[in-house]
C-alpha cells in the first residue's frame, strides 16, 4: 500500500477547493491528474504530501495517517516538485540537488560516498551534469525545473508528486522527462495540462472540475470526447494512436 486519501475536502475562508476526493495508489504505477485551471490539482498535491492538513477526510501512507508520521520520515519517503519554485540566494544547481539528501542525514552527518553517488545519478538522469556550476539565477525555466526534479530523485522517495513537470520544458525534454519518470521504480502521481502526455504516460487518470472527482481510470476510460467537451468545453475526436495505442485527442475549430 502506498499513499491513499480518504474522502479528503480542503476549503479556505469557507470557499472550498477540493471535495471529498478518495485515491488509492498502487505502488509503482503513475497517476495522471488532469482538469482545467483551478481544478483543484495543486492542491489535491499538497495535501498529499502533507503540507496542508485536510479540512476533511486523512491521507495515509502504508495504512498510517500522514499527521502520525514524523516530517523528516515523510520527506524521506515523499517528494514533491512544485510548479514554481525560487529562491533569492545564489546557489548552484548541485547544491539545489544535494539538498535533497537532507531528510537522509542528522544535523551533524558528514556527506558521504553514497549522497555523492545518488546526487550523481540525479544530475545525469536530468541531463544536468554540465550545468552543474552554473547559479540558479542564470538558469532557464526548463532548467530550473529538472533541477528541481534532479532534486526531488536525489531524495530517493518511494512516492514521487510532480506538478506540472513538463512546464517551461521544449517538447523534446518534456518526453525524456516523462520517460525517465515512467521508468523509475516509485509511485508517481502529476498534474498535467497535456492531456494527449497524460495519455501516454500514464497508467490512471483522475479527472477533477471544481475540487471534485469527475472520471477515474484508464486514459481510455476517462479521455472521451463528449468527457472533453462537458470539462473543458471544446470539441475534439479521441482515437487510438497509431505510435502508442493510447488514445489521441484531435482538437476541433
Amino acid at each position: 500500500m502506498s499513499l491513499r486519501a480518504d474522502n479528503v475536502g480542503w476549503s479556505v475562508d469557507g470557499q472550498v477547493i477540493i471535495d471529498g476526493i478518495s485515491l488509492d495508489l498502487p505502488a509503482q504505477g503513475t497517476l495522471g491528474l488532469i482538469g482545467p485551471n483551478g481544478s483543484g490539482k495543486s492542491t489535491l498535491l499538497r495535501l498529499l504530501a502533507g503540507l496542508r492538513t485536510p479540512s476533511q477526510g486523512s491521507v495515509s501512507l502504508d495504512g498510517r495517517p500522514l499527521a502520525q508520521w514524523p516530517r523528516k520520515a515523510v520527506a524521506r519517503r515523499v517528494a514533491l516538485v512544485e510548479q514554481h519554485a525560487g529562491t533569492e540566494v545564489d546557489i548552484r544547481v548541485q547544491d539545489i540537488v544535494r539538498l535533497g539528501r537532507t531528510p537522509h542525514r542528522g544535523a551533524l552527518s558528514a556527506w558521504t560516498q553514497e549522497d555523492q553517488a545518488i546526487v550523481e545519478q540525479a544530475l545525469a538522469r536530468t541531463g544536468l551534469g554540465a550545468l552543474r556550476l552554473r547559479s540558479w539565477h542564470s538558469l532557464s525555466g526548463g532548467e530550473r525545473q529538472r533541477t528541481q526534479i534532479a532534486r526531488a530523485l536525489a531524495q530517493g522517495p518511494s512516492e514521487l508528486l510532480l506538478d506540472e513537470p513538463t512546464n517551461h520544458l521544449d517538447i523534446q525534454h518534456q518526453l525524456q522527462l516523462l520517460q525517465l519518470i515512467q521508468g523509475l521504480p516509485v509511485t508517481c502521481v502529476m498534474a498535467l495540462h497535456d492531456l494527449n502526455l497524460a495519455a501516454m504516460f500514464c497508467d490512471r487518470l483522475v479527472l477533477l472540475q471544481q475540487g471534485r472527482v469527475v472520471a477515474s481510470g484508464s486514459p481510455e476510460q476517462v479521455l472521451t470526447a463528449e468527457r472533453v467537451a462537458q470539462v473543458y468545453g471544446v470539441r475534439c475526436v479521441v482515437s487510438p494512436s497509431a505510435h502508442h495505442g493510447r488514445p489521441h485527442i484531435q482538437y476541433l475549430p
